[in-house]
């Protein structure tokens, strides 16, 4: 007696605590008076959006929905933008959207309306069951029957709380009252950029015109109307707190065009640019932003014979074979338009034919790069160049001592003249002793020379190393 008593007395309290709990306010996207976003490189983006509501005064549930279906709730902040300040008691991150199967799911226990159609008359009859369970395949207890899968159209009372048609954060808290606004930011994936860029050569090869576009691909769940937009490019740890406060740009009537560039700043070790005129970033959409331009910038063409590649194929016996020197175009992230930070991305070549139509004749990647660095792209292959390299001779001087010679023929189909770098590979302690025209030492382990080949003709190189290991 004692155990149904105080089983009674706690369905009681329940029902009273339900009762007490306030009604639920709703604020939707139309609620916006601000929205920036800043994306970083590993998808990531930092949301800050602003919301003018109407509270009552005291205790109240306020549901924030259209935010987005990847967020971080851990990272969720509520604050008083204007007016009194505001206190959380809790807060709901909602991210089990409704469906027809979602639905089905919650009904499980619970009755439903079954509508059934007469094949010929359309008439529509209608009769109550309880579903007993929806996971593979839907089962429903009738009065006199149990039957599986949906004989007919299923009708629902309702739709549960905790089923939201859109990503919601719902928060109980406690105020004044009145209309004022809030201000929430929070993490979220879903959102990334990266940075491409298009590169046009003059005729002669000598400069080029660089376009910067962010490209900005949004998968979040959420979309974010004329927000203020700033990337961050570099490798943020994902341990440390969330990104520094952003600063509104709230959008405003101006007789001028803003500029559809981006001005950067330094942002502790990373670099921030920022959008002055604000965009939409729509959900499930791939838009691109003008990031930077420069004309005329000075270029420079490298044709690079480099050994890294066939010093361990000759040891196996391919020696003589054809090689062909890479082709890279080089150029000074300084002065003039560019002499800014760099991010990362693709940059793609194009160059113009005898009719002055733009080709596409390679691509490559370039890595962060900092202002007053080289940026060096590799376009592919040199077809009209190509070398020809052998071993002429080996001789073994002591047990840990050896020399061996090498020719390296190169011939040039073009009309001009051109300068191949060769790169040669030699590993332990090494000296040239003997060499057709002389050579750098780049590095503990590659000797090079920049080899002149006159146009419709060759030239060859020939060297004969000592190496002691």
């Amino acid at each position: 007696m004692r155990k149904t008593l105080s089983a009674t007395l706690l369905l009681a309290a329940g029902a009273s605590f339900a009762a007490d709990l306030p009604a639920e306010r709703t604020s939707t996207a139309a609620d916006r008076e601000a929205t920036a976003v800043t994306v970083y490189n590993d998808d990531l983006a930092l949301v800050k959006e602003r919301r003018r509501v109407d509270l009552p005064a005291g205790l109240s549930r306020l549901s924030l929905r259209e935010v987005s279906a990847q967020m971080r709730p851990e990272t969720a902040l509520l604050r008083a933008a204007s007016g009194a300040p505001i206190h959380l008691v809790e807060q709901n991150f909602d991210f089990d959207l409704l469906t027809p199967q979602k639905l089905l799911e919650k009904y499980v226990g619970r009755e439903v309306s079954v509508i059934r159609s007469h094949p010929t008359t359309g008439a529509e009859t209608r009769e109550k069951a309880t579903v007993l369970a929806a996971g593979n395949g839907t089962v429903l207890r009738f009065a006199d029957r149990i039957e599986t899968g949906v004989p007919g159209r299923l009708a629902f009372d309702s739709v549960p709380a905790n089923l939201r048609d859109r990503p919601t954060l719902s928060v109980l808290l406690e105020g004044n009252g009145g209309k004022q606004s809030l201000e929430l930011s929070y993490l979220t994936g879903g959102v990334s950029w990266k940075a491409d860029y298009v590169a046009n050569l003059s005729v002669d090869g000598k400069q080029l015109d660089l376009n910067a576009w962010v490209t900005l691909t949004n998968r979040s769940g959420a979309a974010f109307d004329n927000a203020t937009l700033q990337l961050v490019a570099g490798t943020v740890n994902r341990v440390r707190p969330p990104a520094p406060q952003m600063a509104y740009a709230m959008p405003a009537p101006s007789p001028r065009v803003k500029s559809m560039e981006a001005t950067q700043e330094a942002l502790m070790d990373f670099h921030l640019y920022s959008f002055e005129r604000p965009t939409s970033i729509a959900d499930n959409q791939t838009k691109q932003l003008a990031l930077l331009s420069a004309s005329g910038v000075p270029v420079r063409r490298e044709y690079l014979l480099a050994g890294s590649e066939w010093y361990y194929r000759d040891r196996q016996g391919q020696i003589g074979q054809k090689l062909k020197p890479a082709v890279f175009l080089e150029f000074d992230n300084k002065g003039g338009q560019l002499g800014k930070p760099l991010p990362a991305g693709v940059v793609r070549v194009y160059a113009k034919d005898s009719k002055g139509a733009a080709q596409f004749v390679g691509e490559d990647r370039v890595e962060h790069t900092a202002k007053n660095e080289k940026l060096k792209l590799k376009l592919g292959e040199a077809f009209d160049i190509t070398a020809e390299r052998k071993q002429t001779n080996y001789k073994r001087i002591a047990d840990n001592v050896s020399e061996s010679s090498w020719r390296i023929e190169l011939r040039n189909a073009k009309d001009e003249a051109v300068t191949v770098k060769v790169q040669e590979p030699l590993s332990g302690d090494w000296e040239m002793i003997q060499e057709s025209q002389k050579h750098t030492k780049e590095s503990a382990r590659v000797a090079s020379w920049n080899v002149n080949v006159p146009p419709g003709g060759g030239t060859v190189l020939e060297y004969t190393a000592r190496v002691k290991w």
